[in-house]
């Protein structure tokens, strides 16, 4: 790997496994001073020499405005500013009929998916602004907005109130320069997806795809890495998805 993010200090959210602690780890090997927020994380570590290429973990509730604020004060004075931010914590949805949905479900996947990256882009905005790297966002959505998967209307709902904000966040933020973009994975196999989908519903939609591969972590990592590099700098407003072609079925 080359530090073609050196000096570049990142968030990414929901980074304790799964899909964003790849995206931490890739941003890190790039060269990016990563903070990696979660729910479960623990403490900040002790105050160090926090290296290019290093992660730190703090606790964070992203739907929670105050411990949002708190977060990104403590990183961005720790670190120097903020450059790029990868919203990735996400509440994932097993199946059941709409009939049986509550408005408090929706309520409560719309929180996480939705209003907390929201909460993410204020705090982190004035640093956005003033990144002599050029501020980057990366929403990480779904594919299912396109597939209409049944049983999961409150996911799937959320997750297009992301790309719809993804939008106009692009547009609201691009006078101050910033590059605002949606990831979209495939099914990937992390321990958050498996906890909805056993391997033959992985496999299956794998079958599916044009290069039938299973998509991994890596990959998405890698997309998200490119958008925060100097060769997104004039990317912004789109729905990019990782799927081995998934969607061409």
């Amino acid at each position: 790997m080359t530090a073609r993010l050196g000096g570049v200090v990142a968030i990414v959210t929901g980074a304790a496994g799964g899909l964003g602690s790849a995206m931490a780890r890739r941003l890190a090997a790039d060269g990016a001073t990563v903070a990696a927020l979660d729910l479960a994380t623990g403490p900040a570590e002790p105050r160090g020499d926090d290296p290019p290429g290093s992660v730190t973990h703090w606790t964070c509730d992203v739907t929670d405005r105050s411990a949002v604020t708190r977060t990104v004060d403590e990183v961005a004075a720790r670190f120097g500013g903020v450059d790029v931010l990868v919203n990735n914590a996400g509440l994932l949805s097993g199946r059941a009929s709409l009939l049986a949905a509550t408005p408090e479900e929706l309520h409560r996947f719309y929180d996480v998916n939705a209003v907390g990256p929201l909460l993410m882009v204020q705090a982190c905005h004035p640093h956005l602004r003033d990144s002599t790297h050029r501020g980057r966002v990366v929403n990480v959505a779904s594919r299912t907005f396109f597939t209409g998967a049944p049983g999961q209307i409150g996911y799937i709902a959320s997750k297009g109130a992301l790309l719809g904000m993804t939008r106009v966040m692009a547009r609201e933020l691009g006078e101050h320069r910033i590059c605002v973009n949606a990831v979209l994975p495939a099914q990937v196999a992390t321990p958050g997806t498996r906890a909805h989908s056993d391997d033959d519903v992985v496999a299956r939609s794998m079958s599916q795809q044009a290069i039938r591969e299973f998509v991994t972590p890596e990959d998405v990592a890698g997309l998200v890495a490119f958008l925060a590099s100097a060769d997104g700098a004039r990317i912004t407003g789109q729905s990019l998805v990782c799927d081995g072609g998934g969607l061409l079925h």
